[in-house]
């Protein structure tokens, strides 16, 4: 195509062809007012759809509301169209070439970028099945002196979905015809306790012997009547105390890398705008963060920020409590339902802010009426401020409480000092029911912990408590430990009390063998001025089950000691038996300790189980593999079940079964499942699997030729539909002892086979050929 271009200052007119178009105008003053659609490209960003834009004498306009979409946020106040021009601080180029809008703003008016996420995973729902869990402990001592007993601690839960019924206690007894305290021999009752959670909420509420809630300068005491509790325990994914947050600002795409105390912690891909790092990994105390933002050029830009994070404040907004109410527990341990006065017990945290968390306290009985505030205050990078002042009246006598203390952590000093006052007659609920008990009337305490690298690491710490009857206690308390060679390690300590002239002293080396092994030696000089040598070989027990021992002599200015005992681990308990004493008094022991699980209408044996527990059940099939978090921990018994005692509870572990080893005709439904467990419960897991009758078959017609391919085949039994496929083979489930089949042939017409069929099968047969008349 060829066209013709004549003008005033042209001599003449020439063809011309496209390939020698001149290009579009650089210049807006050569376009003519038009609507144009345009790329847009904001700091060097560029948008995946075309904007329009209106050209008017040279001018470019957009709309407000494509502006905004770009994520652009102009300052002031503007109409439904703006001129690009007339907005300060913003620049802008036409490119005629690339028919884009190249504009450039202040990463200021970019949206924030909010990078990381401090969640450890998602929150999961928690499941729990009916059942029953016994815990037991049995204790057999045997003395020279005469003293013989066999002991029983358990605990007994039931728990569902409503909630977990639990209930602890011990029996006792004298063996061999010993004198024994008549009043401890029998069965003794610990607590009974009914607890339910509702993790929506993140309450707990306790009904029975519970411990009422506490503050660092309060006290708790046991109670039998009720408790609501905040409870964070049911979310493992939520950070509760404050994490720090790093912002910045990127004026064109960009990544950022993080680094905390010197390590590479996280690393993002940045778009132009604000930003703020929240992916921090969840440290104690103080230290030191380096950004580091390179853009497409390589250009980096590096940034040094200090920050502190402790766990003893809340985020702002939160809040912990606990409000209990009930009857002072009496004789704890010694008698089974022993109650005394009504009393109540509450207590708040609530973060302010994010560096101010403030607590309050209150108690109340017919006899006393308390009440306290308190706050902990982060001191910019240098730590934690708390102070509280608490109010009593016991029978018209009142009292104050003081305690003040200051907290600091970093990779190198950890210093920590706590005092708590007591004026007057001050007194709280563990008081009122014991009337000839004092507080104490101060206590402080100072330690101090310095991280020397290579030169090991210092502690030392100082304890001065002045108790209700006036006599006073002050301990000091220095030690240093550093790591050998071959991971061996050494230790000093020394400890006074202030008061007396001698100090107790310990020399202690520790050498791994392997693994498992270990040998310690000592040497030690105490308050008594006598002098001890130590030295102790200890195995510790596989996780997986299996035997470990400790091996220990001591000898010195004393009577020589010795002691000696063995653990064996199995599936289904743990046992242990030793020996310990001097001279001629020595004393022999044997423990047996583990769990029993009733669940689906089977009983299972285990170690203890301390918190939740999974019963996988693989509906009836032996000897099926099952793993946990990618670990073999056994086979299904002979009922297709198999208990795994080591889920911890709200977490959402991974169960797997491993189906290669069925038999070709058991169908699996899944092979993987995640499931989160309420504390203190166990969940029946059912991976859902049954056995198929089935079978190829070969089919043939009166020739003994194979059926064509593609024929129709009907199963009479179970209207069950199949296709022939090559060679006459057709395959079929859910077949009978006898069965008719009708084929329509893909050539026309229509016959019939007939056959038996033996279901306990372990393999899907081949049967044929089959002659279809």
């Amino acid at each position: 195509m060829a066209l013709r271009a004549c003008g005033l200052t042209v001599l003449g007119c020439a063809p011309l062809f496209g390939g020698e178009l001149p290009p579009p105008p650089a210049s807006l003053e050569a376009v003519a007012d038009a609507p144009l659609f345009l790329e847009l490209v904001v700091n060097q960003m560029s948008s995946p759809e075309l904007v329009p834009v209106q050209q008017r004498a040279g001018r470019l306009y957009m709309a407000t509301v494509d502006l905004r979409a770009a994520g652009i946020d102009l300052p002031g106040e503007h109409g439904t169209e703006v001129a690009l021009d007339s907005i300060p601080g913003l620049h802008s180029d036409y490119d005629s070439q690339g028919q884009r809008l190249v504009v450039q703003v202040p990463a200021a008016w970019l949206p924030t970028q909010r990078i990381g996420n401090r969640q450890l995973s998602p929150a999961s729902e928690a499941r729990s099945s009916f059942g029953a869990l016994f815990n037991y402990d049995l204790y057999l001592n045997d003395t020279d002196d005469g003293g013989r007993y066999l002991a029983a601690w358990n605990e007994l839960r039931l728990f569902d979905s409503w909630g977990t019924l639990s209930t602890t206690g011990q029996w006792r007894q004298a063996l061999g015809g010993n004198e024994f305290d008549d009043s401890q021999e029998g069965f003794r009752r610990y607590d009974t306790t009914w607890r339910y959670t509702d993790e929506v909420r993140l309450l707990t509420l306790e009904v029975g012997d519970v411990l009422s809630g506490a503050l660092p300068w309060t006290s708790s005491v046991r109670l039998g009547g009720l408790q609501l509790s905040r409870d964070f325990g049911v979310r493992p994914d939520l950070v509760t105390y404050p994490l720090p947050a790093f912002a910045g600002e990127a004026a064109v795409p960009s990544s950022v890398d993080l680094f905390i105390n010197g390590y590479k912690s996280a690393s993002a891909d940045l778009q132009p705008g604000p930003y703020t790092l929240t992916n921090v990994p969840f440290i104690n105390g103080a230290g030191e963060a380096v950004v580091v933002t390179t853009d497409a050029l390589g250009r980096q830009v590096s940034t040094t920020l200090p920050f502190y994070v402790t766990s003893t404040l809340l985020q702002k907004g939160l809040a912990d409590f606990s409000v209990a109410a009930g009857n002072l527990r009496r004789d704890y341990a010694i008698r089974d339902f022993a109650y005394g006065p009504g009393v109540a017990a509450a207590s708040l945290r609530y973060g302010l802010s994010d560096v101010i968390t403030l607590e309050s306290h209150a108690e109340a009985a017919e006899s006393l009426a308390l009440g306290g505030l308190g706050a902990n205050v982060q001191v910019g990078n240098w730590g934690v401020v708390n102070g509280a002042v608490s109010q009593s009246s016991l029978d018209s006598r009142s009292g104050q409480q003081v305690s003040l203390g200051y907290q600091f952590n970093s990779r190198r000093l950890g210093f920590n000092y706590q005092r708590l006052q007591r004026h007057g007659d001050y007194a709280d609920l563990s008081l009122v029911d014991s009337p000839y008990a004092r507080l104490s009337q101060r206590s402080e305490q100072a330690t101090l912990s310095l991280n020397l690298d290579q030169y090991g690491s210092l502690g030392a710490g100082y304890f001065d408590v002045r108790a209700g009857d006036n006599s006073r206690t002050r301990l000091l308390n220095l030690s240093w430990s550093k790591s050998l060679w071959a991971n061996s390690s050494l230790y000093l300590s020394a400890n006074r009390e202030i008061g007396d002239s001698q100090w107790a002293v310990q020399a202690q080396w520790v050498i791994p063998f392997d693994l498992r092994g270990t040998l310690s030696m000592s040497v030690e000089r105490n308050q008594a001025g006598e002098n001890l040598q130590r030295v102790n070989y200890s195995r510790a027990v596989p996780s997986q089950g299996g035997v470990g021992y400790n091996l220990g002599y001591a000898d010195g200015d004393r009577e020589a000691y010795r002691q000696a005992d063995l653990t064996w681990r199995l599936q289904s308990v743990q046992l242990q038996a030793g020996v310990y004493g001097s001279g001629g008094n020595m004393t022999r022991w044997a423990d047996a300790s583990g769990s029993l699980v009733w669940m689906d209408a089977g009983v299972f044996a285990a170690n203890r189980i301390d918190d939740a527990f999974v019963v996988v059940s693989t509906d009836g099939f032996a000897d099926v593999p099952v793993n946990y978090e990618n670990q073999r921990v056994g086979r299904t018994d002979k009922n297709g079940h198999l208990l795994v005692p080591w889920s911890s509870g709200y977490y959402r572990g991974k169960y797997e079964i491993d189906p290669m080893e069925l038999p070709s005709t058991v169908q699996v439904q899944q092979v993987e499942q995640k499931v989160a467990v309420r504390r203190g419960t166990g969940y029946l897991l059912e991976f859902p699997m049954h056995n198929v009758v089935a079978a190829s078959l070969q089919l043939v017609d009166a020739s003994h030729n194979d059926l064509p391919l593609g024929s129709q085949v009907r199963h009479e039994q179970s209207g069950a539909h199949a296709v022939v496929g090559w060679d006459g083979l057709v395959y079929l489930e859910g077949l009978s002892p006898d069965n008719s089949l009708e084929v329509a042939l893909a050539s026309g017409g229509r016959c019939r086979v007939q056959f038996k069929m033996d279901g306990n099968q372990q393999q899907v047969p081949l049967i044929g050929p089959l002659v279809c008349r």
